[in-house]
């Protein structure tokens, strides 16, 4: 028996096939977004496993749940306009009333903002904000892609949701860990 080979070679030309088998360019605003959100699934990934303690469980749980609904959420985008692949959940309202259960969760039981955080704090903190800053960053780049092309509706509202949610989970985590959240003052040197 022989095993499959991970290359194909159908994407040295610079192309690569949607699901569907729709073919694109690389460089495409649909491809950057699919890219940013394997990227966002990857360090959300590497915060799960910082995520390891009795405090942060509850964090690791969660962010588990948000990579598979990623996983959806970049199916949805590659999909092409109408088609639906067997398997694929639809971003809900569902998805986005949990993450705001978990941001309210969170406001209640961390210190009111009064001013603003500078990413850091402990491992799991910093990670987390890396994390929301790029889900910025592939929640501008949808923006893009559906002002050119039809994306589901709610994978904006979802992506801008989980900011809110990665910028509280990192706060969260900077309480629970042993460095606390950073708090910017301006003017100091």
């Amino acid at each position: 028996m022989s095993k499959r080979k991970i290359y194909t070679r159908k994407g040295d030309s610079g192309e690569t096939s949607l699901l569907g088998g729709r073919r694109t360019r690389k460089d495409s605003t649909r491809i950057e977004v699919i890219g940013q959100i394997d990227e966002l699934n990857s360090i959300i990934g590497w915060a799960v496993t910082l995520a390891y303690t009795k405090q942060t469980r509850f964090l690791r749980q969660r962010l588990r749940a948000v990579q598979n609904e990623l996983f959806n959420v970049g199916c949805l985008i590659a999909t092409p306009s109408g088609r639906r692949i067997p398997g694929a959940v639809e971003i809900g309202e569902q998805h986005l009333n949990q993450l705001e259960v978990w941001i309210d969760e969170a406001a209640e039981e961390l210190p009111e903002l009064t001013n603003f955080i500078l990413p850091g704090g402990n491992h799991l903190s910093a990670v987390l904000h890396i994390a929301r800053s790029v889900c910025r960053r592939a929640e501008r780049n949808t923006v893009r892609l559906a002002a050119e092309e039809k994306i589901p509706p709610l994978v904006l509202a979802y992506l801008n949701r989980l900011g809110d949610w990665l910028f509280m989970a990192a706060r969260q985590a900077g309480h629970l860990g042993p460095d606390p959240e950073i708090r910017w003052q301006p003017g100091k040197k």
